[in-house]
């Protein structure tokens, strides 16, 4: 039997998926195949590395720091999130990501990210985080507030430009499925009641104005992500998906830096995470 994984991003609300990865790691849930986006991404790859509490323990500790993130860093860099500060100085000196046991892990490891030309989604097999960093980067890099980041091509991307996953492919439930897992478990960072509201922003076509496609995703997005939750809730009805989402509502900013907000958030995780594992356990075995 093969088990895979959905990881949805959301910024700083990813710290829920980091606190229910957190449970489902001491509970050594196995797992085959990972599809994550964003900030899902960017805190999933420690389930590989089997680093516990680590995505929790850097964010408390710089998420007041300017180096990490600030609007300094953007009027400075173009980039909200430091790039050298949160992508290379913390995982690789300050709090060390484990990159020889992510490398060591039997477990596949995806990350979402957006074709700026295309629009599109593509999915990069992940084999060496410090060495595919700005895979990393662009599955997180949100518009406006990011640079578009410049991939290679490869036999997973097809060159150029890219941005944050989630504008084209917020949930990977289909891209999962399609990798020939026999049970998929889906981490959400929103409650069961959410749906995305449709909004359309005048400044996609003036800030991306030379890239159409890209504007047509980021205003059709709120259609694909309700229409994936949709999805979700039938799969899960049938028994052919096990979803663990927030059971509680707190008010998170996609760039929330109030501290105790973000405990409770990642608190709720863990605790929802602890919940879970005997339902997780059942609906595995059968």
């Amino acid at each position: 039997m093969r088990i895979g994984m959905v990881f949805e991003g959301g910024g700083m609300r990813g710290l829920y998926t980091a606190g229910v990865l957190d449970s489902l790691m001491t509970a050594q849930i196995p797992v085959d195949e990972i599809v994550a986006v964003s900030a899902g991404a960017l805190f999933g790859a420690n389930y590989l590395s089997g680093q516990i509490g680590r995505a929790w323990r850097y964010n408390r500790r710089y998420l007041g720091d300017k180096r990490y993130m600030s609007l300094s860093s953007w009027l400075k860099t173009g980039n909200y999130v430091n790039k050298e500060f949160a992508y290379y100085q913390v995982p690789m000196i300050l709090d060390p990501f484990d990159n020889e046991q992510f490398k060591a892990s039997k477990t596949r490891f995806h990350a979402v990210v957006t074709h700026v030309a295309s629009g599109r989604a593509e999915y990069a097999l992940i084999e060496d985080v410090f060495a595919q960093m700005e895979v990393l980067r662009a599955s997180s890099a949100l518009p406006f507030v990011s640079k578009m980041i410049q991939l290679d091509a490869s036999p997973c991307l097809s060159g150029g430009a890219y941005l944050d996953g989630g504008i084209s492919d917020s949930i990977p439930v289909h891209y999962a499925r399609q990798l020939g897992v026999d049970k998929l478990i889906v981490v959400l960072t929103r409650p069961a009641s959410y749906r995305k509201s449709t909004h359309s922003n005048p400044f996609y076509s003036m800030f991306y104005h030379r890239f159409p496609a890209f504007v047509q995703a980021l205003k059709e997005r709120n259609i694909r992500y309700n229409q994936t939750l949709n999805q979700i809730e039938s799969l899960e009805a049938q028994g052919e998906l096990f979803a663990i989402r927030p059971s509680t509502h707190l008010k998170v900013g996609r760039f929330e830096s109030d501290i105790a907000v973000l405990e409770s958030l990642y608190n709720l995780g863990r605790q929802d995470g602890q919940n879970q594992i005997n339902p997780l356990k059942i609906y595995l075995q059968t």
